[in-house]
């Protein structure tokens, strides 16, 4: 057990790590952070901020050296960085784990030969192939391996002439090509598991499943508990607590899942870190999911997914910004919402800029009282 008192160092100094050390800093621990931005959204709550690149070793091994234990908030960090972490302390989760997250060919195809369920994709590697892979599959995606988060990185095309010129747009790099499936709702899962436990029940705790609305590949909003099927539950549980076992995930880890339309579940996406998808566990859950990552990375006990009240979130994009100043006093009027910004300092379209909370009744009660919030920004 790593005891309040020390500190966790954070590779990534985005508003996930500034929320997780928000959450370390009232169980009485210190925060230190990697990130390439001195002035990161992180940095707000960090005694030291190293400003470095995510594939600069030395600069890892130097936060490394004054942590106790160290976890991360993107998994895009360089594999050399990463052994330069493991070598000196607890990498929770583990290099091996991000190493297979973060290319989605390698993810894939790891999630099909571990018999995981996911829906036709080919690998490509030239332009040929892709053209090849978009006249087998059909409507497909084409993405990029690596980042490409937040509807980034991604081409929808109808033909293979189209997946080859998604090749081009892609820069011409090795992609993954995924059928279009006709989904009937979106959800994502949440795990977080202790490094000293595998069997003992309280040493592995899964969160209600969240229902995840996008627009243009940007989540829009999210409701918690989705309100799915008990059958659909129990399913989407299984595959999700057999991904983080199979992996040996120390920390968190976030699984996309596809309802679709003839009831078959399918995995999308995975994410060894907090989800924005899971922001309502502030409000909604008995514990939030940035205390859970670090109660999971220090062993400590790992503290209820229980649904006090149900929750939802709204986030709100660089675009809210453009006509001014957005009205967060009309906004904050809406009974239950809270106002969440991350201390980002230029506002950009498409950039997450923070979001509103609100818990209710029943969940459609939260999300209409933050979606209402939303809309008064722009009074």
């Amino acid at each position: 057990m790593i005891g309040p008192g020390a500190t966790i160092g954070i590779l990534g100094g985005g508003q996930l790590g500034r929320m997780t050390g928000f959450a370390a800093r009232s169980l009485g621990y210190d925060v230190h952070v990697l990130d390439p931005d001195p002035n990161c959204p992180a940095s707000a709550i960090a005694s030291r901020v190293v400003a470095a690149r995510f594939d600069d070793a030395d600069a890892a091994a130097s936060l490394a050296e004054r942590c106790a234990v160290v976890t991360l908030e993107i998994e895009q960090i360089g594999s050399s960085a990463l052994r330069a972490v493991a070598d000196r302390v607890p990498l929770r989760p583990g290099a091996h784990a991000v190493h297979i997250i973060q290319d989605r060919i390698r993810q894939k195809q790891w999630l099909h030969d571990s018999g995981f369920p996911v829906g036709p994709f080919r690998a490509v590697t030239s332009r040929d192939e892709a053209v090849a892979a978009v006249t087998a599959l059909g409507p497909s995606i084409v993405k990029s391996t690596h980042g490409g988060y937040d509807g980034r990185g991604q081409v929808r095309v109808d033909s293979g002439d189209r997946g080859g010129t998604a090749w081009d747009t892609l820069g011409r790099k090795p992609c993954l090509v995924e059928q279009f499936l006709d989904i009937e709702v979106e959800i994502s899962m949440l795990v977080a598991r202790r490094p000293a436990g595998r069997s003992a029940r309280q040493d592995v705790v899964v969160f209600p499943p969240s229902l995840n609305f996008h627009t243009a590949g940007i989540l829009d909003w999210a409701v918690l508990p989705a309100a799915i099927g008990a059958d659909v539950v129990r399913h989407a549980t299984d595959v999700t607590r057999g991904i983080a076992d199979a992996l040996g995930i120390e920390g968190l880890i976030a699984v996309e899942l596809f309802v679709l339309r003839d009831g078959r579940l399918l995995v999308n996406e995975l994410a060894p870190r907090p989800h924005n998808t899971f922001h309502s566990t502030e409000r909604a859950c008995a514990t939030s999911q940035f205390e859970q990552l670090v109660r999971a990375v220090c062993d400590l006990p790992l503290g209820s997914t229980d649904v006090l009240r149900p929750g939802a979130i709204a986030n709100l994009l660089g675009d809210l910004w453009e006509p001014g100043t957005p009205d967060f006093a009309s906004a904050l009027e809406v009974p239950s919402v809270r106002l969440h910004l991350y201390g980002k300092a230029a506002a950009r379209p498409g950039r997450k800029m923070g979001h509103l909370s609100a818990v209710g009744v029943t969940g459609d009660e939260a999300l209409e009282r933050v979606l209402s919030a939303r809309r008064a920004l722009q009074r």
